[in-house]
């Protein structure tokens, strides 16, 4: 099936890689695009093998999962490629590895004991554009910053937002989604993805989970 979702993971246990390939493949939308055992080789993995989504682990030998999701997206951008989605496995909610790996684009982060179907859920999300963030963890995301590295006034592109969208913008902070704000501000659904997209765009930022980042270093919320 050329449709399916191709899915490769990179992390430096074996038991837990092997349990992630079972879990995949046992998906009729899902392609397991193959493993590795470090950042190193995860990134010669996705470069061969060109998958839609990466799961990466942060804590790895040779190179970390943030390293990696660094040169990965790097790479693929400087190749002129459609570089894959990064999806960022941790262990612990308060993790600032994390929140540094989504600074370096990953899309989003899920905790290793998730439930599968929550990880696979995150592996279709994120393959369709948007961002995931660990469940409960947005408050835990802001909190878990270092705030010393905090810039208290925000950039001159968020002085291009319009009122409007300052207003989506500090909504879509707080981790409402697209219904939730429609239904705040008595906007169609489709309205608001409009608004997202063009803040993004302004603030040059990759996606939701991004922008929660950026709201907080910027002390927006």
């Amino acid at each position: 099936m050329s449709d399916r979702i191709r899915v490769a993971l990179v992390d430096d246990q074996a038991l837990f890689r092997a349990g992630i390939r079972m879990l995949v493949s046992s998906q009729p939308d899902l392609e397991f695009a193959g493993e590795a055992g470090d950042g190193a080789e995860g990134v010669a993995l996705a470069q061969r093998e060109r998958p839609d989504v990466v799961l990466m682990d942060i804590r790895m030998p040779v190179m970390d999962g943030i390293e990696a999701t660094r040169r990965l997206l790097q790479g693929a951008a400087e190749r002129g490629e459609r570089a894959p989605r990064v999806i960022v496995l941790t262990t612990f909610d308060l993790d600032e590895a994390a929140t540094r790996a989504i600074r370096g684009g990953a899309s989003g982060f899920v905790l290793k004991d998730a439930d599968p179907e929550f990880l696979l859920a995150a592996i279709r999300t994120v393959h369709a554009g948007n961002a995931v963030i660990a469940a409960s963890a947005t408050r835990e995301l802001f909190e878990h910053f270092d705030s010393r590295a905090a810039t208290p006034e925000p950039p001159e592109s968020y002085g291009t937002l319009t009122a409007r969208e300052r207003d989506i913008f500090l909504l879509a902070a707080r981790g409402l989604s697209n219904a939730e704000i429609a239904g705040r501000e008595y906007l169609s659904e489709a309205t608001v993805k409009t608004h997202i997209s063009r803040i993004l765009a302004k603030l040059g930022l990759r996606d939701r989970v991004q922008l929660v980042v950026f709201a907080f270093e910027h002390r927006l919320v």
